[in-house]
């Protein structure tokens, strides 16, 4: 499980804009610019997906560029022999596209910050069994807020859910309203050889809409 000092960072990270960069298609020339203006607009969570180029090459230089505040890891985790791959780099984040408890035990025991896909109640359980911190509702677009308000009311108090998939700034709202901690945020965010001022504008109107959804 993740350290006392990790999970003060996790909340902190949370306190401060609760929503996840998701940079699949990031190449590590990219990187840089990225990182900052992501980290420029208040973002603290950030994960490259391993189906991305060199993967573990970005995450590297994104750690290194970052200070400790933010959080940096990969996304699309699926096997256990890439959690010993991130651990090494000094990585914080596992995400997963599913709730597969052996690879969940494995960030765990690594000290990872690891936040699995899930659908269903069972699989939601299982995963937080297994050690999860917090868990990515996925794919978003087949699980309507109904649905998050539904399984929030079985879940244990406080447990954190990121509706992750299709998320854009006007669709947020509803289900922050049925209990959605946070939110993964792909496309509507990056794309491949998105200019960084670009992302940096994506990035500002995501951080306004959760701003105006939950002002200070």
């Amino acid at each position: 499980m993740p350290d006392a000092t990790l999970t003060a960072r996790l909340d902190g990270a949370f306190a401060a804009l609760p929503l996840v960069a998701i940079l699949r298609g990031l190449t590590p020339a990219g990187a840089d610019g990225v990182a900052d203006a992501l980290y420029g607009a208040g973002f603290r969570l950030i994960e490259v997906p391993l189906n991305s180029p060199e993967p573990f090459d970005s995450i590297a230089r994104i750690r290194r560029r970052l200070p400790a505040d933010a959080l940096v890891g990969a996304g699309t985790i699926t096997a256990v022999e890439q959690v010993a791959h991130l651990a090494a780099l000094g990585a914080e984040l596992a995400v997963m596209p599913h709730a597969d408890t052996a690879v969940i035990a494995a960030a765990a025991a690594a000290g990872l910050v690891c936040v699995p896909g899930v659908a269903t109640p069972t699989e939601a359980f299982a995963a937080l069994k297994a050690g999860a911190a917090a868990l990515k509702l996925f794919p978003a677009e087949l699980l309507p807020p109904a649905g998050l308000k539904a399984m929030r009311t079985v879940l244990p108090p406080g447990t954190r859910i990121l509706p992750v998939g299709g998320i854009t700034p006007d669709t947020m709202g509803p289900y922050l309203a049925a209990g959605a901690a946070g939110f993964g945020l792909g496309s509507a965010l990056y794309s491949p050889g998105l200019p960084a001022p670009e992302v940096a504008g994506r990035a500002d109107r995501f951080v306004a809409a959760w701003r105006a959804l939950r002002p200070a």
